[in-house]
């Protein structure tokens, strides 16, 4: 039997750091990792035992939607860090209005860089977590190849995504939860695919296990018919994780993974597989394959279905919308004709880059919107004279307006008022900011609802 030569680096509490090393059999150097790996981030109990500590890093925080999805549980939750930070911005809106909320959350050090950029701060100072969530933006992932790099790539710069990366790879945590686009599954266009496979091969690279879910919040109770890709990673070390190794990936994906007890489901078509590459630049370079709204991905296998869900009754426009006596809401006689054509049906001819003319062609959206249905997705963009904003008619009045910002609140399920504090910075969001921030927002209902799911598992553990 071979050994080999390894490094254990101690701290011991009234000494310097010291070094020992010890030879060790290869076949007890697994056991002695998952044992590490398996007591991270845990907690004696009043019965002697050993339980998992129940504490949150909030990555891309926004206005703080996974935290206020996790605080609804009241099940002991603590969220020990956060960081929001958005580009060229000379005043955190977003960052500030958390604050005023939760007040704000210093690292390993005592110190406060929740409002600087992420990719800025050392990862090892963030406070030790249980479970890293996050709702980070769709972006190119590929990865630029660089010999000078240690790790042999690198991500584009501004990406993200990487700053997930290095976070997991500094704490270990043996969750997360992450919110992206439903798109992230099919993007880039020239490659489909990619994006998600490069994600889903860092996490295996780091000893990772994957389940997603596309989720239509409307089909689950919610005021919006938003999707979104839901990301579900769990350390292999974990209990869960052990478990799920002894459950075979169609009923993972059909009735026992964490996303299909969140989010049930009626049906689920023939799987689909796939080898995913271990080597990322590879996968990066060449890697393309037809993803599906539910998926599991282990050991770089991947198994990817469609599903059919059995609808709950979902909140309808109209039980969200209020008397509104403010003028400025309402649309105007002279804007009107504006509003019908960006509204309605059009085909227009135009020309590419490259001379080729082509027909761009888009139906018509119902104007106002129904009442009897759930809104449609929110953006950014809410409110401004554009085809995606919400107008509806008044219920006190009958006349054509825009959704008031408490409105849009109650859409994605926040408390009414949420943006409308006095932020930490003294001030008042400005009305254009606060449909910003909601257009960025999470569907708060639905972070309830997996985080039930991940209270059982942390039972287990």
């Amino acid at each position: 039997m071979k050994y080999f030569r390894t490094s254990l680096i101690i701290n011991p509490s009234n000494t310097n750091d010291s070094i020992c090393r010890f030879s060790i059999c290869p076949r007890a150097v697994l056991p002695v990792l998952l044992f590490i790996g398996s007591t991270s981030g845990m907690v004696e109990t009043d019965q002697g035992g050993l339980s998992m500590e129940k504490k949150i890093c909030e990555l891309f925080a926004g206005v703080g939607g996974f935290r206020l999805g996790f605080d609804a549980l009241k099940s002991g939750w603590d969220t020990v860090w956060f960081s929001q930070w958005e580009p060229g911005k000379k005043i955190q809106w977003a960052h500030d209005c958390y604050v005023a909320h939760f007040g704000d959350s210093p690292d390993k050090k005592g110190e406060l860089h929740t409002d600087e950029d992420i990719a800025s701060v050392n990862k090892a100072d963030i406070p030790n977590h249980t479970l890293l969530v996050g709702g980070f933006p769709c972006q190119d992932y590929s990865v630029a190849h660089t010999l000078s790099s240690a790790k042999g790539i690198e991500g584009k710069k501004g990406v993200l995504w990487w700053q997930i990366r290095d976070t997991l790879i500094a704490k270990e945590p043996p969750f997360c939860l992450l919110e992206n686009v439903d798109r992230l599954l099919k993007s880039p266009a020239k490659q489909r695919g990619r994006d998600f496979g490069v994600i889903l091969a860092c996490f295996a690279q780091l000893g990772y296990s994957v389940e997603w879910r596309v989720v239509n919040a409307a089909e689950y109770g919610a005021g919006q018919r938003r999707r979104r890709t839901f990301i579900f990673a769990y350390r292999n070390d974990t209990k869960y994780g052990q478990a799920m190794k002894d459950t075979s990936p169609e009923e993972i994906i059909k009735k026992d993974g964490f996303m299909s007890r969140s989010f049930p489901i009626q049906e689920m078509s023939e799987l689909k597989t796939t080898n995913l590459p271990e080597d990322i630049v590879t996968v990066s370079d060449s890697f393309a394959f037809a993803f599906q709204p539910a998926g599991y991905m282990t050991d770089n296998h991947i198994y990817t279905a469609t599903v059919t869900v059995s609808d709950e009754s979902p909140i309808l426009l109209g039980e969200l919308l209020e008397k509104c006596k403010d003028e400025e809401y309402y649309l105007t006689s002279d804007r009107l004709q504006k509003w019908n054509y960006l509204k309605g049906a059009k085909k227009i001819t135009r020309t590419s880059a490259n001379g080729h003319e082509y027909v761009f062609s888009e139906g018509p959206i119902a104007f106002p919107d129904p009442w009897d249905r759930p809104a449609r997705t929110m953006l950014t963009s809410e409110s401004t004279l554009n085809r995606s904003s919400h107008v509806v008619a008044d219920p006190g009045t009958g006349r054509l307006r825009i959704l008031l910002p408490e409105e849009a609140e109650k859409i994605q399920g926040f408390p009414v008022g949420w943006t409308g504090c006095i932020t930490s910075n003294g001030k008042a969001m400005p009305r254009r900011m606060r449909y910003f921030c909601m257009g960025n927002a999470l569907v708060v209902p639905m972070i309830t609802r997996m985080g039930k799911t991940l209270d059982s598992i942390i039972q287990k553990e």
